[in-house]
């Protein structure tokens, strides 16, 4: 009876989730058509938070500093790196590149605490003596970050208006070609910008992601603390949240993005995703301050958002669920001498599972227009197959969440 239960109210939960993702889908076809307000030149720093990153950083920084755009720089954070890495950023443009090392005990705190050291390290050298906070742009871009040339131009006219605090491009993978796993992470990522990224710019509820996000910093001084990124190992997602809490408008960018490196192993990419389970399991801290100061229409979706884990973590019951009653089914036909159930049965497990690849597969064929509707419907399917990666990192995050392990699991480049 236990199990039953169980079952169906995780059926229920799942029903409940897509027609509510459905209509973030609807929502998110909605456009928006910006215009220049004013013609303000502001100044954009680009932060890399880095701990040993010389295989990946210096096309980043090459990327960067070959931007068409006038007024920026980037800032290096080596925390506590025992490679190349400030050799290589000292190697780079240094009108446009410098480096701010971190040494330890204080470096490899986790990369809040090397992006708060970064901001502090920026006011104390006075490279932002003079400045408006108003105009002072910083955009966070992992080590293996490759902006498109055209991002500042995309993202400068979100900031026209002064109630804009943070500004989230596309991120996807460069490495999409090498293997069905990277196809998979880069479809999950254009899913997660184009539909509900896209949504959210509507009802108030953007989130911050670790790489290509963009944030006034008079909005991160709003803030206060030691600083505007906090301990947690979703420290993006806790900004995000706090940003709106505060009363700023966070903007989802789609003609922009960020190229990232898909990881290529399934045992390092369960480890990354249960960095991020765990640091969502962290932000049900964040609930109070949600209830209390979030507008009523952002603060359910962000509610809605925060309780993934939870919903992961019954959804992970359901396969194993249909299962049992399959072979329960298969080995009560074979003892009645006939089929107990017709196969059209199977039709509600499909339904339930792989409605959503046809909406998965449409949105990702306006991107990838070389692979067609066809193939990305299909490869979408297979998509399906791949968010059980969640159910086993959610176990493992939520098993490091027992046990209070709070290390930061950085992710290894190739």
């Amino acid at each position: 009876m236990a199990v039953e239960l169980l079952l169906w109210a995780s059926i229920t939960l799942i029903v409940m989730a897509g027609c509510y993702n459905t209509s973030l889908f609807l929502l998110s076809r909605r456009r928006i058509r910006r215009s220049r307000r004013d013609g303000r030149e502001r100044f954009y720093v680009f932060l890399l938070a880095c701990l040993n990153e010389e295989k990946v950083l210096s096309e980043s920084l090459a990327r960067i500093t070959a931007l068409p755009a006038g007024n920026f720089m980037a800032l290096v954070i080596d925390d506590g790196s025992d490679d190349r890495t400030s050799e290589i950023a000292l190697a780079a443009d240094p009108d446009r590149v410098r480096l701010h090392r971190r040494t330890l005990p204080d470096a490899r705190r986790g990369k809040g605490a090397a992006l708060n050291d970064g901001v502090r390290h920026l006011r104390n050298s006075g490279l932002l003596a003079g400045r408006d906070p108003g105009d002072v742009i910083l955009c966070v871009v992992d080590a293996d970050g490759r902006l498109d040339p055209h991002v500042v131009q995309s993202v400068d006219p979100c900031f026209d208006d002064p109630g804009t605090g943070a500004v989230q491009v596309c991120v996807r993978m460069y490495n999409r070609h090498l293997g069905l796993l990277a196809r998979m992470q880069d479809m999950e990522f254009v899913v997660y910008g184009d539909v509900f990224q896209s949504a959210r710019r509507f009802i108030g509820s953007v989130g911050m992601g670790g790489n290509g996000q963009f944030m006034r910093l008079s909005a991160l001084d709003t803030l206060g603390g030691d600083g505007p990124w906090s301990d947690s190992l979703t420290e993006d997602l806790d900004l995000g949240v706090r940003l709106i809490a505060k009363g700023w408008t966070n903007q989802h960018c789609t003609t922009a993005a960020v190229s990232q490196q898909a990881v290529l192993s399934l045992r390092r990419l369960i480890r990354q995703r249960s960095r991020w389970f765990q640091g969502h399991l962290q932000s049900a801290g964040l609930v109070p301050l949600i209830l209390r100061d979030v507008p009523t229409r952002p603060a359910l979706d962000l509610l809605y958002h925060l309780s993934s884990p939870v919903l992961i973590l019954l959804t992970s019951l359901l396969p194993l669920s249909f299962v049992v009653a399959l072979v329960a089914t298969l080995a009560g036909s074979v003892q009645a001498g006939h089929a107990l159930v017709s196969p059209m049965w199977l039709l509600g497990p499909y339904l339930l599972s792989f409605t959503a690849a046809y909406t998965y597969g449409f949105v990702y064929a306006k991107r990838e227009r070389e692979l067609g509707l066809v193939r990305s419907v299909l490869l979408a399917h297979v998509f399906v197959f791949y968010g059980y990666i969640w159910f086993a990192a959610g176990w493992w995050g939520f098993w490091r969440m027992l046990t209070g392990k709070r290390t930061w699991l950085k992710t290894a480049r190739t």
